[in-house]
């Protein structure tokens, strides 16, 4: 491919990337599933830094809703095919790249044949079931994926599955609740804009090795009352059988956690001086703590509440499988002090009522 050195001249004035860099870009093959709120600033900047092949993924037509926050299209796109709508504009950007569009879904059926012709994929999905077929296709094929999803005012960026780092599955249980997307609860229009531009910004540092990664790490933005934080993720044992829909990750130690946590949680079930706090992103009855001792705090919303947490009370932060909680307890612990935080290890997948009265 022929280097454009009057297109990428701010590139190449950079020593970190230069024309080694550059080249690497151009013969990067990324795969992007979404070209809506995410996928729209993803697909800008990448095209834009010269990203040789780029695959779009997504089923849907344009709607006036999605004009909000979705800026590859206008009112006259209204109707027609994202995909081909975002390879018109992105093409009009730099004619000199490849775009390939897949007017489809993303799903176990398809996933390994489209992930054999690219190197990386950006997750711009607004739902859990897809990330998971994203996840566990990445995990089978050996390629990194860039995760960035969006609530209200907040939105969170990582990499997973980069040289054998943590996956989405090592964060994100299939038990925890789906949380609510933009359609149901609204989303700020610029918000999707900050995350996909991180997103985009990963994937050009996964592809020229510069700079240092979020793999390992969830960095989570606060548009509101601009708040960054960057939580550790750890690895956990993946299991992956030949069908995508059974991939699980399991705990090795996962009985002896459920024994040692409900023994503890037995106790704490009448002393005053704990309170259980729920950071799920939907309350669901968990059966096993009472109503009057459990706080109901999201954790996309949790750092709005830091100050209004009891201080003279033990707080037993979970959800349900366990994973969700643990960053709840890192994020209040590392970015806010507070030292009278507990994670219920396993989570509400763990317990069970009988249990509890043994």
């Amino acid at each position: 491919m022929n280097m454009d050195y009057e297109r990428y001249q701010k590139h190449l004035l950079l020593p970190e990337i230069g024309i080694e860099g550059q080249e690497k870009l151009l013969q990067a093959r990324v795969l992007v599933v979404g070209a809506g709120g995410l996928g729209c600033p993803v697909l800008q900047y990448v095209a834009a830094a010269g990203v040789g092949t780029i695959g779009i993924i997504d089923a849907d037509v344009v709607s006036l809703s999605n004009l909000q926050r979705q800026i590859l299209y206008t009112t006259d796109s209204v109707g027609r095919r994202k995909v081909e709508v975002a390879k018109e504009v992105l093409l009009a950007t730099n004619p000199t790249i490849t775009i390939n569009t897949y007017p489809e879904k993303f799903t176990e059926d398809n996933a390994q044949a489209l992930l054999q012709h690219y190197d990386i994929v950006v997750d711009c999905t607004d739902n859990l079931k897809a990330r998971y077929v994203i996840n566990d296709a990445c995990v089978q094929a050996n390629k990194p994926f860039v995760y960035g999803s969006i609530h209200r005012f907040e939105g969170q960026v990582a990499v997973f599955n980069y040289e054998n780092g943590p996956t989405y599955r090592c964060l994100f249980d299939e038990d925890d609740a789906e949380p609510p997307n933009c359609a149901d609860i609204g989303v700020l229009g610029v918000l999707p804009g900050v995350i996909g531009m991180y997103q985009a910004l990963e994937v050009i540092k996964l592809i020229t090795g510069i700079g240092e990664l979020l793999s390992g790490k969830l960095l989570m933005i606060n548009t509101l009352h601009n708040i960054y934080r960057t939580i550790k993720i750890k690895r956990r044992q993946p299991i992956i059988t030949s069908n995508l829909q059974e991939a699980k990750t399991v705990s090795l130690k996962e009985e002896n956690r459920i024994v040692q946590v409900s023994g503890v949680v037995k106790g704490f079930l009448q002393n005053p001086e704990v309170q259980f706090i729920d950071v799920r992103e939907q309350a669901l009855d968990n059966a096993v703590f009472p109503k009057e001792k459990t706080l109901h705090i999201p954790l996309s919303q949790l750092a709005g509440y830091v100050d209004e947490l009891p201080q003279d009370k033990l707080l037993v932060v979970f959800c349900q499988s366990g994973r969700m909680s643990n960053v709840a307890v890192q994020m209040l612990t590392q970015q806010y002090g507070l030292i009278n935080v507990e994670n219920l290890e396993g989570g509400l997948n763990g317990l069970s009522s009988k249990q509890l009265q043994k």
